[in-house]
C-alpha cells in the first residue's frame, strides 16, 4: 500500500497534474515506489531531498523529511535513486543495531545461540545495513545468499526479522556440522561448509575468510564485554 499527499509540492513539480509529495509509506510496492522515484529523478524542478527507511518488520517508508537519525538520504545517480552505500550506513549504525535488538533477543532465545555471537556476525557481514549487497550477491543484515535464503525459508532477504532467524539457524546448523568449532563455522560462514570440508575441516587458505574469522571473534569479546548498544562502528 502506498499513501501520496498532494498538496505542498506545486510549485516544485509543475509536471505532475497533480503534484505529488513523496511521503510514500510502501509496504512491498515496489513497483509504485519505482514509478514515483523514476518521474522524480526526470523533473528537472524535483529538488524534494528523500529518505528511506526501513522498520524491523521490514516495512518501507519514503519521505521528505528526515524524522529521525534511522531515515537514510537517498542518492541521485545516473542509474535512478540509489540507496545509500553501507559507509552511509554505518553513520547511523547505533540506530540501526538499536532497531533489531529486540528481534536478537527472540532469535537467540528460538534458535540457541547467544546474543553476543549473532551481534557479532552482523556487525561483521554488514554494520547492521538492513539493505547490504554484496557483489557476490549476498543480502541484509547477515549477508545471506539465494541459496541458504532458499534453504531457511526466507522470502525476502531485506526483511531484517526473516534476515537474521535464517543466518541464525545456519551459524547454529554449522556449528552442529563441525562440532561446535566456531573457527570452522565462522569459516563455513563466510567460504561455504563444502569449502571447509575440501580442505580437511580447516580454515580455507583464503585472507578474506582468515581475517572474517579473526574479526567475528574480536567481536565476541568486545560484545561479550560491554552493552550490545555501547559498542562502536570500528570496534
Amino acid at each position: 500500500m502506498a499513501m501520496f499527499y498532494t498538496e505542498r509540492y506545486r510549485d516544485r513539480c509543475h509536471i505532475f497534474p497533480v503534484s505529488v509529495r513523496l511521503d510514500c509509506i510502501v509496504n512491498y510496492s515496489r513497483i509504485i515506489t519505482a514509478v514515483v522515484l523514476t518521474l522524480c529523478f526526470f523533473s528537472s524542478s524535483c529538488f524534494a531531498e528523500i529518505y528511506k527507511y526501513v522498520d524491523r518488520n521490514g516495512k518501507v517508508t519514503y519521505t521528505d523529511r528526515k524524522r529521525h537519525s534511522a531515515f537514510m538520504k537517498l542518492e541521485k545517480t545516473w542509474k535512478g535513486w540509489d540507496i545509500p552505500s553501507k559507509q552511509s550506513y554505518s553513520k547511523n549504525f547505533k540506530a540501526n543495531k538499536a532497531r533489531v535488538k529486540s528481534l536478537i533477543a527472540d532469535t537467540a532465545t528460538e534458535v540457541g545461540l547467544a546474543q553476543h555471537i549473532i551481534y557479532s556476525v552482523i556487525h561483521a557481514e554488514s554494520l547492521f545495513n538492513p539493505l547490504a549487497e554484496s557483489h557476490a550477491g549476498a543480502a541484509g543484515l547477515m549477508q545471506l545468499m539465494p541459496a541458504t535464503a532458499e534453504r531457511y525459508g526466507v522470502s525476502d532477504r531485506f526483511n531484517p526479522r526473516q534476515n537474521i532467524r535464517g543466518g541464525s539457524r545456519y551459524l547454529k546448523d554449522l556449528l552442529a556440522l563441525f562440532n561446535n568449532d566456531m573457527e570452522l563455522a565462522l569459516a563455513a560462514y563466510n567460504a561455504g561448509e563444502q569449502t571447509v570440508i575440501r580442505y580437511g575441516n580447516k580454515i580455507p587458505p583464503y585472507r578474506e575468510t582468515q581475517q572474517y574469522v579473526k574479526k567475528v571473534l574480536s567481536l565476541f569479546k568486545t560484545y561479550e564485554d560491554k552493552s550490545p548498544l555501547t559498542v562502536a562502528v570500528n570496534d
